[in-house]
């Protein structure tokens, strides 16, 4: 009505002015190509949406170009999202204007609408088109979540690629035991943002599985039945707070490695009999001491002696001169000495004969 009422306008006034006849023709004409091209531009588009029921008009696809928006990714989103069930209304379905926002905010629209699309028909996940969202534009797969859920994904621990190929740990009697494991993981949907990821779930069981290993009694229990290891691990709900959630860890294989309780005992050994060789160096250079100390006593006994023996000639002197010794008494006291040291000399030489037989023998 508002058009055609411009443009009976417009031809009364070109018909006044002859001049402005060639200008409002222009603009006409400018204003009929343009309409043509967006016409032809977006017709397949509008088709489509027209064939599937997407309710975007031909100004819905203007207003995307205006935005910036790929019109044809946004509506074969909208198709698939149409014809995979979803709602189509502006209240509880999912709108052109939902999906224009989400690729404004630096979002991917298609995955999230596939991700959408495999949740309903896995039909054991509950997810909407604002958590799709959300976990999009927290820089997460949504669609590798939602298939992980549905195809639950196997982690190697140790992760492949590390430099120990195996976990390590020691049992209660002192033998090392080298395993590798398993974990089947399925994403869980309420944890992904925010939640913790496949790191920390390889060294929380690496940690489970060591602390299991070693409350072990003996290894030969852990060999007997690899099981338990796993049941112990599963008992302590590993999967909080990550973004996963564990179904189940197997043992893949395990292996005997070395005797640690031996090696450790035989250090230990080593250290007692250098700290006991230390202490009876200790006690052999206290002795040397003490018989160094008694060797001096007795030179200086010696010393004492012969100080003493030097007094002796005087002794006798002053005896003779107060008549208090004899002649005959001082000859039998040499007598009894020459005796004395005869028996030392016939001594000493039987020791040395004896000593001389013994060495020979």
């Amino acid at each position: 009505m508002i058009y055609s009422q411009l443009t009976s306008l417009l031809i009364v006034a070109a018909d006044e002015f002859p001049t402005v006849k060639v200008v409002i023709l222009s603009i006409v004409g400018l204003l009929f190509l343009s309409a043509f091209y967006i016409f032809i531009h977006f017709f397949r588009l509008w088709i489509q949406c027209k064939l599937t029921n997407a309710k975007i008009s031909l100004m819905d696809l203007l207003y995307m170009t205006f935005k910036k928006a790929p019109p044809k990714m946004i509506v074969m989103s909208k198709i698939m999202a149409v014809k995979a069930g979803f709602p189509n209304d502006e209240e509880n379905g999912i709108t052109a204007d939902m999906l224009v926002a989400h690729h404004l905010s630096g979002g991917n629209v298609p995955t999230v609408i596939r991700a959408m699309i495999a949740a309903q028909k896995a039909k054991i996940i509950d997810l909407s088109f604002r958590e799709a969202m959300a976990i999009d534009r927290a820089g997460r797969d949504v669609l590798e979540a939602v298939q992980t859920s549905v195809y639950p994904k196997v982690i190697n621990c140790p992760a492949s690629g590390t430099a120990k190929s195996t976990l390590d740990a020691v049992a209660k009697d002192g033998i090392q035991l080298r395993v590798r494991a398993r974990v089947t993981v399925r994403a869980n949907i309420k944890q992904l943002i925010g939640g913790a990821t496949e790191e920390t779930i390889i060294a929380r069981v690496g940690e489970g599985i060591v602390s299991a290993i070693g409350s072990a009694e003996s290894h030969k229990d852990v060999l007997r039945s690899p099981d338990l290891i796993s049941q112990t691990v599963l008992a302590k709900r590993l999967d909080s707070q990550t973004a996963f959630e564990i179904v189940s860890i197997d043992i893949a294989d395990i292996d005997v490695g070395d005797n640690i309780g031996a090696r450790l005992q035989a250090d230990q050994a080593e250290a007692d009999t250098r700290v006991a060789r230390a202490k009876a160096e200790g006690r052999r250079a206290m002795a040397v001491a003490h018989e160094q100390e008694k060797q001096a006593t007795i030179e200086e006994s010696r010393a004492e002696l012969v100080l003493a023996e030097a007094d002796v000639p005087v002794a006798i002197s002053d005896a003779f001169q107060n008549g208090k010794l004899t002649i005959s008494e001082y000859y039998k006291l040499r007598n009894i000495q020459s005796d004395t040291d005869m028996r030392v000399a016939i001594a000493g030489g039987n020791n040395k004969s004896n000593q001389a037989v013994i060495d020979a023998d």
